[in-house]
């Protein structure tokens, strides 16, 4: 064994006794809590959950409590802490690993002696987060602080929160001795965020055999509140493509004393207001615009009535305006969108520099080129001292997945009867999931985080102060057990 696989061990090890030694499931588990965000007060399934509910609300705050923020990840000890609960189960778990510190973790229930990948369900969350600016935060986003009912922490929502209900119905299952009709894998993955070497894409060329499966359930959808109530259920059946453009300026450096013409930071800056200003053509995809029909009936009348109209001859255009501007969800799942991220120019205040960069984060909807947009984008900056350069590492366009599979089926039926009859709803994500590769895989992946969860609270992935929660917690638990428990335990 190399000495830094021996470091990585101890830090593992490290980790499980810290888990140990702080009770922060009965820290959580005394928080003060609101009362679940929902339509009316139901119960938990079948096989009452909202023990080991409270166990997974320990789960989630030691994983919290675990940095792997990507870059660099170093996911490995987080997955060396999952494995770890997973084997005081009697639940074999195999670690992946994909780089140096860097590892995914799966585990399989069997419902047979021969495994039937074509059946078997694939419950999917990853262990790696986005990274945080910590003065930003009213709390240490890797403290698990718990305040007025909420959890507080990087991961909170994307992606531990999913991580800890799939592993409390993964080790329900084994508890209550289900009899399966079909497999049930445990994966959570790595390097998700970045969607680099160590990303599911490499384990799916390294080890397809040990998680193939034909159906999946991860990330990508939520369950929306509105004024304290579930109004739908948003399941993700497809999702945007995403690329990244470089636009770079190139001119003369020289003295900031003698300005010049080709400065180019001043072309820089005139490109990214132009691309900035523009707004792609809307395009209804089926699944959008069967999301925008479900979605007219429980919406206030005045938006529902321009959602109906959104491709009628006389009024569509105006519609679509007016939707656009109601949210920037909607606006992004009509249309491709390009937002920049990025810029660097310059070495000091008193040079002006050869060279300025942007970076363009783009989002296709499926069956759209990126050719296309770079075309349309070239015209529109209209600069021979600004070149647009595609990226490496872009998405993958994947199919979408099944609106009528007996898997969707179950979700929305479950789901509607879970939360007060609110309807379930196909839904496009405008963010990326490891679902894509899935699909890619012929695998009818579906995306739903179960927790009811405010606009207040969905703005802070990816933000300052992500938060969850923690009844809406419980209840995700119990939705995603009844789930499972329908589609998977004979019954």
């Amino acid at each position: 064994m190399k000495w830094n696989r021996i470091v990585q061990v101890l830090a593992g090890t490290a980790a499980l006794l810290l888990a140990a030694n702080f009770p922060v499931s009965a820290q959580v588990a005394q928080a003060e809590r609101p009362g679940i965000p929902g339509n009316s007060p139901i119960p938990m399934p079948a096989g009452d959950m909202s023990a080991i509910a409270k166990e997974a609300e320990g789960w989630l705050a030691d994983l919290i409590k675990i940095n792997t923020s990507n870059p660099p990840g170093n996911e490995q000890i987080a997955a060396m802490y999952v494995s770890g609960i997973l084997a005081k189960e009697g639940i074999q778990a195999e670690l992946l690993d994909t780089a140096p510190g860097r590892s995914a973790v799966v585990a399989r229930l069997r419902s047979a002696a021969m495994a039937d990948p074509s059946k078997a369900l694939l419950l999917v969350a990853h262990l790696d987060t986005v990274p945080v600016d910590k003065s930003r935060w009213s709390v240490d986003p890797f403290g698990a602080v718990v305040k007025d009912g909420y959890l507080y922490g990087r991961g909170a929502i994307d992606d531990k929160g999913m991580l800890a209900a799939n592993l409390a119905v993964f080790i329900s299952l084994k508890r209550s001795m289900a009899r399966l009709n079909r497999d049930v894998i445990f994966l959570a993955t790595d390097d998700e965020e970045t969607s680099g070497e160590a990303s599911i894409r490499n384990l799916i060329a390294k080890h397809w055999d040990k998680f193939a499966a034909g159906f999946a359930i991860n990330e990508g959808g939520n369950v929306f509140l509105k004024n304290g109530k579930v109004q739908y259920t948003g399941v993700q059946a497809d999702e945007k493509v995403a690329y990244n453009i470089a636009v770079i300026a190139r001119g003369t450096s020289g003295h900031a004393s003698q300005p010049t013409k080709d400065n180019p930071v001043v072309h820089l800056a005139a490109a990214v207001a132009k691309i900035g200003n523009y707004s792609a053509p809307v395009r209804f995809t089926s699944i959008v615009r069967r999301y925008f029909e479900g979605l007219a009936a429980v919406e206030d009348d005045d938006i529902g009535k321009w959602m109906r109209s959104m491709e009628t001859p006389d009024r569509g255009e105006h519609a679509q305006r007016v939707i656009s501007d109601a949210s920037p969800l909607w606006n992004s799942m009509m249309r491709d969108t390009i937002a920049p991220t990025v810029l660097t120019a310059g070495v000091a205040n008193n040079v002006i520099p050869a060279e300025a960069r942007a970076n363009l984060n783009v989002r296709l909807l499926p069956g759209d080129t990126i050719d296309r947009v770079l075309n349309d984008l070239n015209k529109l900056v209209n600069d021979p001292q600004v070149k647009l350069e595609l990226q490496p590492n872009a998405g993958l366009a994947a199919p979408s997945s099944s609106l009528e599979s007996d898997f969707y089926g179950v979700i929305s039926k479950v789901v509607a009867q879970e939360f007060g009859g609110a309807p379930a709803l196909p839904f496009q994500s405008t963010w990326l999931t490891d679902s894509a590769q899935l699909r890619l895989h012929q695998v009818q992946a579906y995306g739903l985080v179960p927790f009811p969860l405010a606009q207040e609270d969905l703005k802070r992935m990816h933000g300052d102060d992500e938060r969850i929660p923690l009844a809406s917690f419980d209840k995700g638990v119990g939705v995603l057990a009844k789930i499972v428990s329908e589609f998977a335990v004979a019954h």
